[in-house]
């Protein structure tokens, strides 16, 4: 009987063989659809037709007719542009906010810190519910501002929980020479921790950006201006809904308008990228940052 650790053991290639299999299929179920996706919003017409009006997955006459509309201006755009500035500004608000109550959390003896910690803990395990978050979004005179997609949910309480670990691991020297240098607390985190904390700011980062961005069921409640959609009540107007998008409201006249699905399919590929985008180059710090909070709560 071999005594060597199992990860020393030679793989079976037939168990190789197996996950090698189910790993492409696996792959597959995500690709093709999401290339089904964007073969649609680049067809023309006759490709549309000859598909009988349904999805193609290769787009026999290419044409970007449905991306020059959307992005000439109209409710796309200004959608785009809505949404692009609350996940920019609700990010940057988020991240500040849940640094700084993260950090005192995680100070021995910071006065106030347990009792505060015990409503964060409060806030993980209980909602505070649909109506008493819409009556308070009224009291404040958020409706249908873009403020009410941004305040409600600017500090995510597991988020907290996740820094603070992170926090807590760092070195205790590093705030003994800051306190002897007579470093206050706001330039401890700023200069020092923040610094040291690349890893865990993108994936929260990462998170909020990604909650902003698709936000929308507070869109839905509190957004009440068309003028001020975002991009995911767009996408249900015009994706879900399939509402018709007229020549008014997109860049285009009504005699230059392209097929109403390579139009659909283009806002929805808009409304993916610039998340695919961003991803790759917080990659690295994924696995680190998240696996923080799982180590020590």
């Amino acid at each position: 009987m071999s005594t060597r650790p199992i990860w020393m053991e030679r793989p079976n290639p037939l168990v190789q063989a197996t996950k090698s299999i189910a790993l492409g299929i696996a792959v597959l179920l995500v690709i093709v659809p999401f290339w089904s996706i964007v073969a649609t919003s680049l067809a023309d017409q006759k490709t549309i037709d000859t598909s009988g009006g349904g999805m193609v997955l290769w787009p026999g006459g290419t044409s970007i007719s449905a991306y020059r509309a959307i992005l000439s201006g109209g409710v796309v755009t200004r959608a785009l542009t809505i949404s692009i500035g609350i996940t920019v500004v609700g990010t940057l608000f988020s991240l500040t906010a849940t640094s700084g109550l993260a950090y005192w959390l995680s100070r021995r003896g910071a006065a106030g810190a347990r009792p505060m910690l015990m409503v964060v803990l409060g806030a993980v395990l209980f909602s505070p519910g649909l109506i008493p978050s819409y009556l308070v979004v009224k009291q404040l005179g958020l409706l249908d501002s873009w403020w009410s997609l941004i305040l409600p949910v600017v500090v995510n309480a597991f988020n907290v929980l996740v820094m603070r670990a992170f926090f807590q691991q760092l070195p205790q020297e590093l705030f003994e020479s800051a306190a002897i240098d007579g470093a206050s607390s706001a330039t401890t985190l700023v200069r020092i921790v923040l610094p040291l904390s690349k890893a865990v700011l993108a994936v929260m980062g990462l998170f909020y950006a990604v909650g902003y961005w698709n936000a929308f069921f507070n869109a839905l409640l509190y957004i009440q201006s068309t003028d001020k959609w975002p991009m995911s009540l767009v996408l249900r107007t015009f994706v879900v809904n399939q509402t018709t998008i007229g020549g008014d409201q997109v860049g285009a006249g009504a005699e230059a308008m392209p097929p109403q699905l390579p139009l659909q399919m283009a806002i929805l590929v808009v409304a993916l990228v610039p998340i695919l985008v961003v991803y790759p180059f917080l990659q690295k710090h994924f696995a680190k940052g998240v696996m923080v909070g799982a180590v020590k709560g």
